[in-house]
């Protein structure tokens, strides 16, 4: 069978409880996704993708699996496996669906599918439904051949402008799928025939680490600790070392802002994904952009940085950044917002959805100059800076947070295996 992810260990999530939402979410939300899991009870799910640290996936299966199994769903992780030279291939099959043009060879039609038929042949026969998050396991179905089960294909970055050789290649496979779930309407590939489509944005967890509620105090002092001035302005992004998120746009930015107010100082917290050759290149492009100025901080989750530290870091920031040049959803927005804090971000993917129609002019269009702009606003008003995170919250409360999630997903469950 392929690995499984040991979600206990994993997580140390204590609570799986939906009940435990409640006071945050109120009764009408609970009480649907009660309703529907009983109709669900007993039903085995099987999640698979191809890391189990960084990027979105694996942030959201931790904290959406262990509610599933306290809801009498049985819902197991499982993780393609795979040569270190696949993983380039497939990253360059993600770069091409979010419209990066590629020269797709034999060789890697050939790595891609092999891949794929191996994983398929180790899959069990004893689960209801399955769902396959983004492209690099997306051929799994095709090769699982007939099946009592029903199969759902999650993309969770944004196709609508893929390479076409790219695209021509990944459709048959997707083809064969039951239902695609996309972040939005927006995203779906062209030319794609399908079953079903449906549309649910990705949430945060409030109750988890990384979001639960933290003094202030304590987030000053650990990123002192840290080596950062809590006294002097901080910027910071949180996101995998990626081209899309345009880490070195954001120095570019970061440099037109001190112009300004010398004393800024700009974190990066970067997730390297296990899945993303890629990242580790950039990140070196970051780090030599960055060598000359002692106000710039460079972590990642593999130098000991944890979900609590993003946390602490999130709220004893003054502003955060997401300039994403695509994006399939960004949960980090969720996040800031959460803790109530502005964001500067790219008008990129599912990012401008997350923001309170009030303040979308903190949407900026992939342009340094505009970034920087913004930024220095915020900056010089914290007045600003109060209310666009207050509001921000409580547009994440009404429309992001995981309760609505599991509903979402349990309904499109329900729709299929009925």
């Amino acid at each position: 069978m392929l690995q499984e992810v040991n979600i206990g260990r994993r997580s140390g999530f204590q609570s799986a409880n939906i009940e435990h939402y409640r006071w945050l979410i109120g009764d009408e939300l609970i009480d649907e996704i009660l309703d529907i899991a009983k109709a669900l009870k007993g039903v085995k799910i099987c999640q698979i993708n191809s890391t189990a640290y960084g990027g979105g996936v694996a942030e959201l299966l931790p904290r959406i699996i262990p509610i599933l199994s306290a809801l009498g769903i049985d819902c197991d992780w499982r993780l393609l496996h795979a040569p270190s030279e696949f993983f380039t291939v497939s990253k360059a099959f993600h770069n091409a669906l979010q419209s990066k043009p590629h020269e797709l060879t034999q060789n890697e039609k050939d790595l891609y599918s092999q891949v794929n038929e191996q994983s398929a042949k180790l899959l069990e026969n004893s689960y209801d439904v399955f769902i396959i998050h983004d492209p690099q396991p997306a051929a799994i179905r095709a090769f699982a051949g007939p099946r009592d089960a029903k199969w759902i294909w999650r993309c969770h970055i944004d196709s609508s402008h893929p390479d076409e050789q790219v695209s021509q290649f990944l459709r048959p496979f997707l083809e064969e799928y039951d239902a695609m779930v996309f972040t939005m309407p927006q995203f779906v590939l062209p030319e794609l025939r399908t079953k079903r489509v449906a549309f649910i944005a990705p949430a945060i967890d409030p109750l988890a680490t990384k979001n639960m509620e933290l003094p202030l105090e304590i987030c000053k002092r650990a990123m002192a600790d840290s080596g950062i001035d809590p006294e002097r302005p901080v910027l910071l992004q949180v996101s995998r070392f990626d081209p899309w998120k345009n880490p070195l746009g954001v120095v570019r930015a970061y440099k037109l802002v001190k112009k300004k107010i010398p004393h800024v100082q700009l974190v990066f917290i970067g997730a390297m994904a296990g899945d993303d050759p890629e990242g580790w290149v950039l990140m070196d492009q970051v780090e030599e952009a960055s060598v000359q100025d002692p106000d710039i901080f460079i972590f990642t989750n593999l130098g000991g940085v944890g979900n609590a530290e993003v946390n602490m870091f999130q709220r004893g920031c003054d502003v955060v950044i997401q300039n994403s040049i695509r994006e399939g959803f960004g949960l980090v927005v969720s996040e800031a917002f959460w803790k109530e804090k502005p964001v500067v971000a790219g008008k990129a993917g599912g990012i401008p959805m997350q923001f309170p129609e009030e303040y979308h002019q903190y949407l900026v269009q992939d342009n340094e100059e505009e970034c920087a702009e913004k930024i220095l606003h915020l900056l010089t008003h914290p007045g600003e800076r109060g209310s666009f995170g207050r509001a921000a919250r409580e547009h994440v409360r009404k429309h992001f947070l995981t309760p609505r999630l599991v509903r979402d997903e349990l309904e499109l469950i329900k729709e299929l295996v009925n």
